[in-house]
């Protein structure tokens, strides 16, 4: 499978502003061939950029103004094949099984345990899916980025992230491991970065999409983490920015099959 990817931002920074971004594919090995770009200007002058890695193969590029800055920001990769899995690590396992900033699986123990009662492993896995699409709606705009899984329940809507993070509290109340990724995903609509939720079992981890708005098996991954706090596509590390405009593009050179929400599925 051959999937071709990419993001423009254009956003305006003060003075004294470091920025990470996280829009470049995951580095994942098993691809046949991975091809990228990146470019960064301001005011029409290129903007150096550093690397630096995160886990699951995702890379942040941080840039640093000193100056207010306009800055325009074009990536674009074209990758052939499909990754390896994540191998399994006993830190991480217990990182993804507890409560964080916007999946309070503690707040949602007694949910999670009178809803899903006994279930267990994979079959656990499908129900939370199941159960947390039916419960919300897709609104967009209907959330705001200080809002977690309680508010989303509360709520009964949001977007992308917000059913994702509602999934993984679930998932960690009754003691599965689970983490944001967020995704490029061919297929979308509308076009967007794309978040679900992972989920550690029979031995891997494992994509559901409560929104059932993509098909998993065209997904790239970007980055993971406990929530969106780790996987922001762009944040501010001192002074602060305004995002002016955004644009995603996700294309596979297959036609993918209708997502099957019954079915575990593993992001290549």
């Amino acid at each position: 499978m051959l999937r071709t990817v990419g993001a423009r931002l254009s956003f305006t920074t003060v003075a004294r502003t470091k920025v990470a971004m996280a829009v470049a594919a995951a580095r994942n090995p098993g691809y046949s061939s991975f091809d990228e770009r990146l470019t960064v200007t301001a005011g029409g002058e290129p903007v150096p950029w550093r690397e630096l890695t995160d886990g699951h193969g995702g890379r942040f590029h941080v840039l640093e103004f000193a100056e207010p800055s306009d800055v325009e920001v074009e990536y674009s990769a074209t990758v052939d094949g499909r990754a390896i899995p994540d191998t399994v690590d006993e830190m991480e396992l217990i990182r993804y099984v507890r409560p964080s900033r916007y999946a309070e699986s503690d707040r949602l123990l007694p949910t999670s345990y009178g809803q899903f009662g006994r279930l267990g492993g994979s079959e656990l896995v499908l129900a939370v899916r199941k159960w947390v699409h039916e419960q919300l709606s897709y609104v967009g705009g209907s959330s705001r980025g200080t809002d977690g899984a309680v508010e989303t329940l509360l709520h009964r809507r949001g977007v992308c992230r917000d059913y994702a993070h509602l999934a993984i509290a679930l998932l960690r109340a009754k003691d599965v491991p689970a983490r944001l990724t967020a995704v490029y995903a061919p297929g979308l609509r509308p076009m967007d970065f794309h978040a679900v939720a992972e989920a550690f079992v029979d031995g891997a981890w494992h994509v559901i999409d409560p929104t059932g708005l993509a098909s998993r098996a065209g997904m790239l991954r970007i980055t993971a983490g406990r929530d969106s706090s780790d996987t922001a596509f762009l944040s501010t590390v001192g002074g602060s920015l305004v995002l002016r405009r955004l644009s995603v593009s996700a294309e596979s050179d297959e036609e993918l099959p209708d997502d099957e929400p019954g079915k575990l599925s593993i992001i290549g």
